[in-house]
Order: C-alpha cells, then sequence, then structure tokens
C-alpha cells in the first residue's frame, strides 16, 4: 500500500513525509483508560536502513520517487538518515530527497543541533529546507523561530571558531535559503509582490 500511495505523490507532483521510529502506546493501561495516540510513547529502535533503502530504490528504479522529506525518532538514525538522502539524489530537484529537521522527542535544541550537524557532515546544509511542521497546533509554530536561533547560532560558533569564513553576506544567504527559500522552491510556492517585498527588507 505504501508504495502504491508513493507512486501517487509522484504522479501529483506531491511532496511525501516519512516519520520513522516512533514506539507508541507502551503503557497498555493507559491504551484502554484514554486509548491510542494519547501519550504513552517513545523511541523505538527499530533497523531501519535495508528496509527504507529497498522501498525508495524500487520507486527510484522506476522512476517515480517523488521528493522525499525523511525524519527518525531515533538520534542514533541521524548519520544513516544524512546518508541515505544522498542515495536518491537524481539531480532533477535541488535537494530532492531531504532530511527532515529535529521531530517529536528531537524536537529541541539538543536535538535541532544533532540533526543539522549530521547534516553538514554527511550532507549539504544550504540545500535543506529548514523546519517544517505536521502540527494543527497553533502553540507549535514558535519552535520556527527556536530553529532559527539555533541555526544562527550554529554558523555563529562556527565562525568565531575560524571553521567558516567570516562573510555575513554568504552566511545570510545560506540562512535564509534554509529559513524559507530552499522550502519556497522546494514546495513551488509562489510568492506575491508583498511577500517578496518583506523578504527583501
Amino acid at each position: 500500500m505504501l508504495e502504491v500511495f508513493a507512486t501517487w505523490d509522484w504522479e501529483k507532483g506531491w511532496v511525501q513525509q516519512f516519520h520513522l521510529g516512533a514506539l507508541r502506546n507502551n503503557n497498555s493501561r493507559m491504551l484502554k483508560t484514554l486509548g491510542p495516540d494519547t501519550g504513552w510513547d517513545s523511541i523505538g529502535d527499530f533497523s531501519q536502513a535495508r528496509a527504507l533503502a529497498k522501498f525508495l530504490d524500487r520507486l527510484d528504479n522506476g522512476n517515480k520517487l517523488a521528493k522525499t522529506i525523511l525524519y527518525n525518532l531515533n538520534p542514533a538514525d541521524n548519520e544513516l538518515m544524512a546518508t541515505m538522502i544522498g542515495n536518491f539524489q537524481d539531480g532533477s530537484v535541488a535537494g530532492k530527497i531531504q532530511y527532515g529537521s529535529g521531530w517529536w522527542f528531537l524536537d529541541q535544541k539538543d536535538g535541532m543541533v544533532r540533526q543539522l550537524n549530521a547534516l553538514s557532515n554527511m550532507g549539504l546544509l544550504s540545500r535543506f529546507i529548514g523546519m517544517l511542521t505536521d502540527s494543527r497546533s497553533f502553540l507549535s509554530y514558535p519552535r520556527h523561530e527556536y530553529f532559527r536561533r539555533i541555526l544562527c547560532n550554529l554558523f555563529g560558533d562556527e565562525i568565531e571558531n575560524g571553521e567558516l569564513p567570516d562573510d555575513r553576506e554568504w552566511t545570510g544567504k545560506v540562512i535564509q535559503d534554509i529559513c524559507y527559500h530552499n522550502a519556497a522552491g522546494y514546495f513551488n510556492w509562489t510568492e506575491t509582490a508583498v511577500e517578496k517585498r518583506s523578504i527583501v527588507q
């Protein structure tokens, strides 16, 4: 079924997202009391690489692999995901396969920093589409600002340490791309003249 749905995503030109690694409904007493998906979840330690590679390869081999974002919940899989995305970049879209930002239990400072470092070490951070959300909760949106602060701090620390050039124009462009422009291009968003002006200002 997942392969059929993924093919439909490709046919429609949609972006697909896969969130991997959650161990759901662990407390059976509370599951009976409150029902599923009520907070009794944790990080799982499943083997991910081989099955994920085969799934993506089947789609890619049929030239039906849509733009795809992969998220992991277990921080032990950071480098796995950061290298997996490189296997299926085909040049048709910049950063076609994305390693998604820190998610769920990793959606905090340490988790975000570790995800950014894994992607920077193993891939191309400048093509990253940044913090996205699948949340329907308005209160979850401040994490985008938190993500931007963490990203800027990461660049600032590396510039201060002499690991990146002290070039504000170059750094500023990379950060703006990660925080907005890469996602806008990836999702084929169109901008109004007002939106363009506010971005420039």
